[in-house]
């Protein structure tokens, strides 16, 4: 990534902290604080801000809007790290365990408000747009984590259904964020259907990235336990197109290390790794991810714009697609 961009993402990081979103009572306001204050990448209000500087210069008008994205999101990981009875977040206390379910709860409830408040910032003339499409996004949102949930008690989910999960559950949003900063930029509505395309085709390819890592990522530069998605018998798109694909002994082991409960971690990652690489699972899932990262840049290619303006967002999806981390 580059510097221009890091320096950007440091004020959108800045802003964020310094957001005063309430003060009392403390126990409603302070775990909204802390879950902001944990950092993060900010791809989300980066985007919306990159994507209205296609059309205009500076980021004003954008700025407390594209922080409502990126408040809304912190808000569904306060909540669904309640619902996964998840101990960390970015090797912090989650807010539910800090303080406690209730707290986190009604704090989040108050993130979502908030973030309407920002939207409010927008101007006049657009905002029942605004309004209109971040309602679709985040229904959509609730939508992909019920599936999600909904997973990890079927016997079966197909490649299909896993696609569709996590388009809703974490594309959808990056969608509507560049969608926004056309809507507020003045882009054209055929720009603006591209760029929420752009962004739901990267936002997958993200995700099944997200999930390729979990497994193979270099442990020193990942920052956390690599196999942690195969520990949790967790149906990500590896673990679905390898039990699709799995014949005869290897079906056998899948599922045995699958339907244990005691079991050695080091052994299990180990093992269901080594599935995964006799039936070619990490080359079919950067297939996958290269098959939605080209669709997005097919669909950010058709925006009609000077090709200067594009070099920042075609910057930041390069860093995107060749992460390790």
């Amino acid at each position: 990534m580059d510097e221009q961009l890091r320096k950007l993402i440091a004020t959108i990081d800045k802003d964020i902290r310094e957001l005063s979103l309430g003060i009392d009572p403390a126990n409603l306001y302070e775990p909204i604080n802390y879950i902001l204050g944990l950092g993060g990448k900010r791809i989300r209000p980066l985007l919306s801000i990159l994507a209205y500087q296609l059309y205009q210069k500076g980021y004003d008008k954008i700025l407390k809007p594209s922080l409502a994205v990126e408040v809304f999101h912190n808000f569904t990981l306060m909540h669904d790290d309640i619902m996964d009875q998840a101990p960390l977040r970015r090797n912090m206390p989650t807010v539910h365990t800090k303080w406690n379910e209730n707290v986190a709860i009604l704090s989040g409830d108050v993130m979502l408000v908030k973030a309407y408040d920002l939207l409010l910032e927008a101007e006049n003339s657009i905002i029942k747009e605004v309004i209109s499409k971040f309602n679709d996004c985040a229904a959509a949102v609730c939508e992909g984590q019920q599936m999600d949930m909904d997973f990890e008690d079927a016997d079966h989910v197909s490649v299909d259904e896993y696609l569709n999960m996590i388009k809703l559950k974490t594309a959808v949003l990056l969608g509507y964020s560049l969608e926004l900063g056309g809507l507020i930029g003045g882009a054209s509505k055929d720009d603006r259907i591209n760029l929420k395309q752009f962004g739901i085709n990267m936002g997958i390819g993200f995700q099944l990235m997200d999930d390729l890592l979990d497994v193979y990522a270099d442990k020193e530069i990942f920052g956390k336990q690599v196999g942690g998605d195969i520990i949790a018998n967790k149906k990500t798109y590896l673990l679905i197109k390898a039990r699709e694909l799995a014949q005869g002994a290897d079906k056998m082991e899948l599922e045995k290390w699958l339907s244990l409960k005691d079991f050695d971690p080091v052994e299990k990652v180990e093992s269901v790794t080594s599935i995964f690489n006799r039936l070619n699972i990490e080359q079919l899932t950067k297939e996958q991810i290269n098959h939605y990262f080209n669709i997005g840049l097919d669909m950010f290619s058709k925006i009609d714009v000077e090709k200067e303006r594009k070099t920042d967002l075609l910057s930041l999806s390069s860093f995107l697609m060749n992460r390790e981390k």
